[in-house]
């Protein structure tokens, strides 16, 4: 039984293994002899892992009892989690070594996020799901403040500190009232507490803490607070990193509690996920609109994207699940574009994040700008790039579920937020004439801006087949 239980976890073990014999090694070869080495070795390892749990096939799984839960729905997650994880660390590689902050702890810290990550979206039990949240957020939050010498990233990680254990604490607290009530913490034995279609009391306010801190970890309003300080106090690189893996698996996780925990009471939490996401997809959109901080208004925006995100989830339907994951799809893939862009604006060596730097961009780097300009308009939703299809998929799939108001809404805050999308895109063309950005862009980022872009355009043939992955998963989880 137990060789069984450890086949069926041995990604998230060999990931252990892993990030535990690079520590050894960086410990004893010397931080900056093998810090290159570390990184790649962790990219490497990330892309193996995900051909291996994508190769696994077969049908759903559980191990531990049923605390862990392998299946399609938890494949597709953490293929997108490793895929994204190892490229947005080896876009930063130049960043971090240009600014002295690439030592071995960097992919290291960055493996054991991934590690909590997958414990998180393969998690069939309260305090497996608390165990895999944990890991990846004592991780981000070294993370986010890994430039020691710098008093905003420093700031940025103890408010993220912060407001993050009183995120677990409402979490853990929902927990408690749900075991309470249930008398387990399994989620097959909360969802049969609840097989009459009727929620206790107890229950539904267990519940609402659930998801109250589930929502800090997708950046849902309100407590999103956390976001736009976080974002622009931490390295670049690592607010890439906040802005794709971390949000995947935490729609994930927030599917996976929803769904199999509470699944028969989708009427009940449903209303509470459509709230969610009504106000961030306005706030994001409204408060992006006076940012003049590129990576400010990445915070608002992704807060906006996980509102798009929360629509489908507020569906409660099979259709509603796999938009979701669609829409992360390309959420993930634009963003990873727009990153590599941010990550390579400098002047005289020195980063700059100010919007106003791009003025006129088109005239000295029309390429550049004609790749961003695409990826703007994607996240805009602007057809016919594949940013639309991704708002169409959640927002017909709200329709289809009898949510035609959260749908218009959605509409609506997307032409508010198609605003601050715009406004990039005059001062590339259309700005005064200013102090030129540095030209020089590395290969790996110049690839990824471009490859981006060209995804937008050509996904909207067959998403690249994503779309039927993302059908088998949703049909796994809903049932």
């Amino acid at each position: 039984m137990i060789s069984a239980d450890l086949s069926i976890a041995l990604p998230e073990i060999l990931l252990a293994l892993f990030a535990m014999t690079a520590l050894m090694a960086g410990v004893f070869a010397g931080k900056d002899r093998v810090a290159h080495l570390v990184l790649w070795a962790t990219a490497a390892a990330f892309v193996v892992l995900a051909l291996m749990v994508a190769l696994q096939g077969g049908g759903a799984r559980t191990a531990f009892g049923g605390m862990f839960i392998d299946d399609a729905f938890a494949r597709f997650a953490k293929v997108m989690i490793l895929l994204s994880a190892a490229v947005v660390m080896l876009m930063g590689q130049d960043y971090m070594q240009r600014h002295n902050l690439l030592r071995f702890e960097y992919p290291v810290l960055v493996a054991l996020a991934a590690l909590g990550m997958m414990i998180m979206v393969s998690s069939g039990d309260l305090m497996a799901l608390y165990m895999g949240l944990e890991l990846q957020s004592l991780s981000l939050y070294v993370l986010v403040a890994i430039r020691r010498d710098s008093a905003r990233s420093t700031e940025a990680g103890l408010k993220y500190f912060m407001l993050g254990a009183l995120a677990s604490g409402m979490l853990l607290y929902g927990a408690s009232l749900v075991y309470g009530f249930a008398g387990t913490t399994r989620f097959e034995g909360i969802i049969s507490t609840i097989a009459g279609g009727e929620l206790p009391l107890g229950l539904l306010i267990g519940l609402a803490f659930l998801i109250a801190g589930l929502a800090f970890k997708v950046s849902a309003v309100p407590f999103h607070m956390w976001t736009p300080d976080v974002y622009q106090g931490a390295p670049t690189p690592v607010t890439a990193f906040l802005s794709t893996a971390p949000k995947i698996a935490a729609m994930a996780l927030f599917a996976r509690v929803v769904f199999e925990a509470f699944g028969t009471v989708a009427s009940d939490w449903g209303q509470i996920v459509a709230f969610l996401a009504v106000l961030s997809m306005f706030l994001g959109g409204i408060a992006a609109i006076g940012q003049h901080d590129i990576k400010r208004l990445m915070a608002y925006s992704s807060i906006a994207h996980m509102g798009y995100a929360l629509v489908g989830l507020a569906a409660g339907t099979e259709q509603g699940v796999e938009a979701m994951l669609i829409y992360m799809a390309i959420y993930v893939t634009m963003n990873i574009g727009v990153f590599a862009f941010i990550l390579s604006m400098s002047r005289d060596g020195r980063p700059v994040t100010d919007i106003g730097s791009l003025n006129m961009l088109s005239a000295r780097e029309p390429v550049k700008a004609a790749a961003l300009l695409v990826l703007l308009f994607s996240m805009a939703g602007v057809p016919p790039l594949l940013g639309f299809f991704g708002k169409l998929a959640v927002l017909w799939a709200a329709v289809e579920a009898g949510l035609a108001w959260l749908a218009v809404l959605g509409v609506i805050a997307s032409v508010i937020g198609a605003f601050y999308y715009l406004r990039i895109v005059y001062y590339m063309y259309f700005g005064e004439e200013g102090e030129p950005l540095d030209r020089v862009m590395p290969g790996l980022q110049w690839g990824l801006l471009m490859a981006s872009a060209v995804i937008m355009v050509v996904g909207v043939v067959n998403l690249f087949g994503i779309e039927s992955f993302a059908e088998a998963a949703a049909q796994t989880l809903v049932r």
